[in-house]
């Protein structure tokens, strides 16, 4: 079976990978994440109307109500309708707790009383900045504590590779959902949390690979030796992302608006993983000039005698 010469494009991969960075900074820095309610605060009504409606409808009744910064949309279908609603700073804290009430009942009042309420979910602003806080400590955590794994797991170099890789992965996920305003809650989250624990899984059984290689290989470069490790790992990469992104598909289609998120941001997160593991990691081990010295197992001093009398 003839090799694919991965290290051969590693330079193309190396720009393009830090073009794409790049975009997603800018994106996070300009306009940040839209943020949902779980991490903005408000409150969250969903209510099914008996035939078909318009949001535009359902928009200019709210105005006329006087309620100010909703948002207004379909969830599911043309007669299920998704209002969120943040915190109104003429109400106290107190009633704006019990907005979904007053919410709904403004809704009702303009549909002569036929609709039914599906959900009604109140955060505190200080509730979702907590939340949001929290994230990205867990986050951060995580990245560390694969840091310190895999350098006693490994090496130091691998261990500097396969962080690198993770962050590419979340970072490049997060500037898609910014690029797109697609709507960033806790599940999202908990996705990119997942994310992390795919892409890590992948970037050891490579790292692995490309270990005894280093260690059985007794001449030749570098990046042959890697790529190599990549080939031999190549099939067993490929049969799982596919298995894993027909799960998400599945559930990005018949999962509903509920867990769309959630599913998006895996299915980016695992095409984006099984580049990293392939590119991001292995080109970072290059670029920190991984050799056999490093891998090398040391002798315990005297362990040659243990066979004399």
């Amino acid at each position: 079976m003839r090799m694919v010469p991965f290290m051969k494009y590693r330079q193309v991969a190396a720009w393009s990978s830090v073009a794409l960075l790049l975009m997603a900074v800018a994106s996070l820095s300009i306009q940040s994440l839209n943020w949902g309610l779980d991490f903005t605060g408000g409150t969250l009504v969903e209510v099914s109307y008996p035939e078909p409606t318009n949001p535009e409808q359902v928009r200019l009744n709210l105005d006329n109500a006087g309620w100010n910064g909703h948002v207004v949309q379909y969830f599911g279908s043309d007669r299920d309708i998704l209002v969120r609603m943040p915190p109104q700073k003429s109400l106290s804290d107190k009633d704006n707790a019990r907005l979904g009430d007053s919410l709904f009942a403004a809704l009702s009042a303009s549909a002569n009383g036929q609709i039914d309420l599906r959900r009604s979910e109140f955060v505190g602003p200080a509730v979702g900045e907590e939340l949001a806080n929290q994230g990205g400590l867990g986050l951060l955590a995580a990245l560390a504590m694969v840091l310190l794994y895999v350098s006693f797991r490994f090496q130091l170099k691998f261990a500097l590779g396969a962080v690198i890789a993770l962050f590419h992965d979340v970072l490049f996920t997060l500037g898609i959902f910014s690029l797109l305003r697609w709507e960033f809650d806790l599940t999202v989250l908990a996705a990119l949390l997942a994310v992390i624990g795919y892409s890590l899984n992948d970037t050891i059984v490579v790292s692995d690979r490309i270990r005894e290689n280093f260690r059985q290989s007794r001449r030749g470069k570098s990046s042959d030796i890697i790529d190599e490790s990549l080939n031999q790992t190549l099939g067993r990469t490929m049969i799982t992302s596919l298995t894993t992104l027909l799960v998400l598909f599945a559930l990005l289609i018949m999962g509903g608006e509920l867990i769309r998120g959630f599913a998006t941001a895996l299915i980016i997160g695992v095409v984006v993983g099984t580049y990293s593991s392939i590119y991001v990691a292995a080109n970072v081990l290059l670029r920190l000039n991984l050799s056999r010295e490093d891998l090398i197992v040391p002798v315990k001093e005297g362990a040659d005698l243990d066979g004399e009398p």
